[in-house]
């Protein structure tokens, strides 16, 4: 396993490559101290172990970028504490393990060959936030699935007209917007309302806010 050490402080990174040196399956490459210098050296490494106290919340982004940009590359977070939510963000973005903030050298090593034989170390607290995390993305996808199925009864002028609901619009605002009657703009209120199963306006548009919203949460 080739091992790139990710870490703010040089001397911290000498003191783990160290401590790693006589693991006989391990072979650490080198090490970096900014994100730039971490992404300018991954085509060197299996692994990179990124501590999450880089500045500027510099460890989330690397993860992220890592994990689009050098798909290969697995990564194992260290230093992160037990905060299922904080764990959670680091494993949405790409991180393939994590090492707590009390660790030693053993769980370290441990934790690597995790992330090198692609299995997963939680404790229980963590398995049930993943569980969680899960069942509440599963509800919104169900969710997502309704209300594009409600949408795509409409017909395009009225989603055109949806659309301009959802800015706030005024029947007159949208009638000139579209070139049509202030009348036609009425009746299509009236079937979107219809077709939504809804008894305003403001709850279309909320609708159709929520729809929106959920697809960039969903991606």
């Amino acid at each position: 396993m080739r091992i790139l050490i990710v870490n703010k402080t040089r001397l911290v990174c000498s003191v783990v490559a160290a401590a790693l040196e006589d693991e006989p399956d391990i072979h650490v490459v080198g090490y970096a101290t900014s994100v730039d210098e971490a992404i300018s050296k991954a085509k060197t490494c299996d692994i990179m172990t990124i501590d999450v106290h880089m500045p500027a919340d510099g460890a989330l982004s690397l993860t992220r970028k890592i994990a689009e940009e050098f798909p290969k590359v697995r990564v194992l977070v260290t230093g992160v504490e037990e905060n299922p939510e904080i764990i959670l963000n680091y494993i949405e973005a790409g991180a393939s393990g994590y090492v707590l903030e009390a660790v030693d050298v053993e769980q370290l090593v441990e934790g690597i060959h995790a992330v090198d034989e692609n299995k997963g170390l939680a404790s229980p607290e963590m398995i049930r936030a993943f569980m969680s995390r899960l069942n509440k993305l599963s509800k919104l996808c169900a969710d997502i699935d309704s209300l594009s199925e409600l949408l795509d009864a409409l017909t395009p002028r009225e989603k055109e007209v949806l659309d301009l609901l959802r800015e706030g619009k005024s029947n007159q605002d949208i009638a000139d917007a579209l070139c049509i009657e202030v009348g036609t703009v009425k009746n299509h209120v009236h079937n979107i309302l219809k077709k939504l199963d809804v008894d305003s306006r403001h709850e279309a548009a909320a609708l159709y806010e929520r729809k929106a919203n959920g697809i960039e949460e969903k991606s």
